[in-house]
C-alpha cells in the first residue's frame, strides 16, 4: 500500500508519540507499505518552526534527515496535484492539508490522519 502521511503523522511516528494510534504505527512499520511525505509537509513545517509554532527537540533539518532514514519518500507536487487541487470544495481550507488531499487523490494514495475533515473528500482514509 502506498501511504501518504500528514504531518501530524510523520511528526508522531518519529517522535514515538502516543497519540499516532498502534495500528496506524503499524502501517507505517509494515516493510510492505511504502511511506510518502508531502514536500508540502516540510514546508508547513518550516513555517510553523520559524513562527514558534512547532516545538522541537533537534533542529529543523536533523527532522528532515530522520524522516529520509526512516526510509520515508519525499512526494514533489507536481502540476497534476495543482490543478486536482484547484478543483477540490472547500470543506478544508488549510493549503497544506488541501495539497496534501489533491495528491493522494491523484497519485491513488491512502492518507495517514486524524484530520476529520479529510473525510469530506473522496480519499482513501487511515486513522485507527
Amino acid at each position: 500500500m502506498n501511504i501518504l502521511l500528514d504531518t501530524h503523522a510523520a511528526i508522531w511516528f518519529i517522535t514515538n508519540d502516543q497519540k499516532l494510534p498502534v495500528k496506524s504505527k503499524a502501517l507505517i512499520s509494515n516493510p510492505e507499505n511504502s511511506c510518502f511525505v508531502s514536500i508540502a509537509t516540510l514546508w508547513e513545517m518550516g513555517i510553523k518552526y520559524s513562527l514558534g509554532k512547532l516545538i522541537l527537540r533537534t533542529e529543523l533539518d536533523r527532522i528532515f534527515e530522520i524522516f529520509s532514514e526512516t526510509g520515508f519518500l519525499l512526494l514533489p507536487i507536481k502540476r497534476e496535484h495543482v490543478l486536482l487541487n484547484s478543483t477540490l470544495e472547500y470543506y478544508h481550507r488549510d493549503p497544506f492539508d488541501r495539497i496534501i488531499i489533491a495528491q493522494a487523490m491523484y497519485e491513488k494514495f491512502t492518507i495517514l490522519s486524524g484530520d476529520e475533515l479529510f473525510e469530506k473528500y473522496d480519499v482513501k482514509l487511515s486513522w485507527e
